[in-house]
């Protein structure tokens, strides 16, 4: 597996952005983006997208805990 910066690159939400990294231009899932590369994606944006991004994001979340049958444990 891929690590960039210490971050395994992981591409479990499929929603890929094109940002310039060290070697050039890589293809690469948002949430595998330094939180740096994530505020300048994000700088700008609409509400809207913004909305539909994390709209997308929470239903990859759910996916995964389907997949994996996983419950948070947050109490």
């Amino acid at each position: 597996m891929e690590h960039y910066h210490g971050k395994a690159q992981r591409e479990l939400d499929g929603c890929f952005f094109r940002v310039k990294r060290d070697s050039g231009y890589e293809n690469v899932c948002f949430t595998d983006l330094t939180p740096e590369e994530q505020d300048s994606l994000m700088l700008g944006r609409s509400e809207e997208w913004l909305r539909s991004l994390c709209k997308y994001l929470a239903e990859v979340i759910s996916n995964i805990g389907e997949q994996f049958d996983l419950k948070g444990d947050f109490h």
